[in-house]
């Protein structure tokens, strides 16, 4: 059903108008890389299936908010996405369930935090290079990255997590995304 010929955006923009038919194609395009998103930070294949159909479904009512500007279609979804999965796992139900022990074994088993950060914010990218970039990064801007985008913390609750003053944690997720940007873009990767 994917019709090659048109452009993510024309997609969208069809969609705002009421198009089901556009709805379709895009997600017959991005349906696996959004579950495969959804799935890395869920751990769970049922909700990954919820979280996926919930984002569709925002999309159809959203797709006029969607700003060319400030990345690509793609990027956008993995956001979208990537904030439900988050409200999943911070949902009063997820978290009596979980324990400050499986919070922690599902972050050590997470070889490296670069996969979200490529899934969610840079799309399809040569993850070697991800993974280098990523090792450079200082070891309390890789913490503080990994507490945000794994285990789906605010900023406030890293802060109170680790004892590090608030202003330190934005900071330190701040200035580790942007060297991850510099390093990828010198790399020679597109990320937006």
């Amino acid at each position: 059903m994917d019709n090659p010929t048109l452009s993510d955006e024309i997609l969208l923009e069809r969609i705002g108008a009421g198009d089901g038919s556009s709805l379709a194609i895009l997600h017959d395009r991005y349906r696996l890389f959004a579950h495969a998103l959804a799935l890395r930070v869920l751990g769970d294949g049922a909700r990954a299936e919820d979280v996926v159909q919930d984002a569709f479904l925002s999309v159809w009512r959203r797709a006029g908010t969607y700003a060319p500007e400030r990345g690509s279609v793609r990027t956008w979804l993995a956001t979208i996405v990537r904030n439900r999965a988050i409200d999943v796992i911070r949902s009063p139900r997820e978290r009596i369930a979980r324990s400050e022990h499986e919070d922690a074994e599902r972050l050590e088993s997470v070889v490296d935090p670069a996969p979200l950060v490529v899934d969610a914010v840079v799309g399809a990218l040569d993850r070697d290079l991800v993974r280098a970039a990523v090792d450079r990064l200082p070891d309390e801007q890789r913490h503080a990255i990994g507490l945000a985008f794994f285990r789906g913390l605010s900023h406030s609750e890293i802060s109170a997590h680790t004892g590090v003053p608030l202003g330190t944690v934005k900071s330190r997720i701040r200035l580790g995304i942007q060297r991850l940007r510099g390093s990828l873009l010198q790399g020679g990767l597109e990320y937006a």
